[in-house]
């Protein structure tokens, strides 16, 4: 799906699931697409900072290797985090994930007219940061420019420009006794919980609008 869509001009967006490390292989590591984590507020009923959701899935895969356009990232990342797993508890040399991030806590979210209060989790981050490229992409045609296309070698080359950066909070893992739940970190820059962080529509779309 991910190198269909790259080939015809066009982003494709996939959601980075629970929990950490690499359990099962599918279409969210694949380099192909951009893969969306999750954050929440500091402080649930109040518009804070934003840190990690810990239901916000992210790792490396067993299945792809790690793309060139990630390479300065991901290194950075392994060499410099307080905070890794064992070695043993994942592949390090795999494509990472996810990307980027957005909000994925405490929607309202309305079916057959019933309002659901709480729903939470990057299936709901993920639309989000979908429907913001698509009004960047509606500005990029407005001013005769083409759309996005494939956008992971972009946003890794501009060093998450147009993104707030998130760098606190870890998400959940194995419950075993040697990491006791706790999977990977936030930090500064890329890491493999919220990517390059969650969108700064104004910013983001000055990153963007240009070829």
């Amino acid at each position: 799906m991910g190198l269909q869509a790259c080939l015809l001009g066009l982003f494709a967006l996939i959601l980075s699931g629970k929990c950490s490390y690499s359990p099962e292989p599918d279409q969210r590591r694949t380099p192909y697409v951009t893969t969306v984590g999750g954050t929440s507020f500091q402080e649930p009923f109040l518009i804070t900072n934003e840190i990690v959701d810990y239901i916000s899935g992210g790792g490396f895969s067993n299945v792809f290797p790690r793309p060139s356009y990630q390479e300065e990232a991901v290194t950075k990342f392994l060499s410099s985090s307080p905070h890794l797993p064992p070695s043993s508890y994942f592949n390090a040399s795999g494509r990472a994930y996810p990307d980027v991030a957005a909000l994925s806590d405490g929607y309202w979210v309305v079916s057959n007219r019933v309002p659901i209060p709480w729903v939470s989790g990057t299936s709901a981050s993920t639309p989000v940061f979908g429907g913001i490229l698509s009004l960047i992409n509606e500005h990029r045609i407005l001013s005769g420019r083409p759309p996005l296309g494939f956008l992971n070698p972009r946003l890794y080359q501009q060093h998450g420009a147009g993104l707030f950066d998130v760098t606190r909070g870890c998400h959940e893992s194995c419950l075993d006794e040697e990491v006791e739940g706790q999977g990977f970190c936030s930090g500064p820059g890329w890491d493999p919980v919220t990517g390059w962080g969650t969108p700064n529509f104004p910013a983001l779309l000055k990153t963007l609008l240009n070829p």
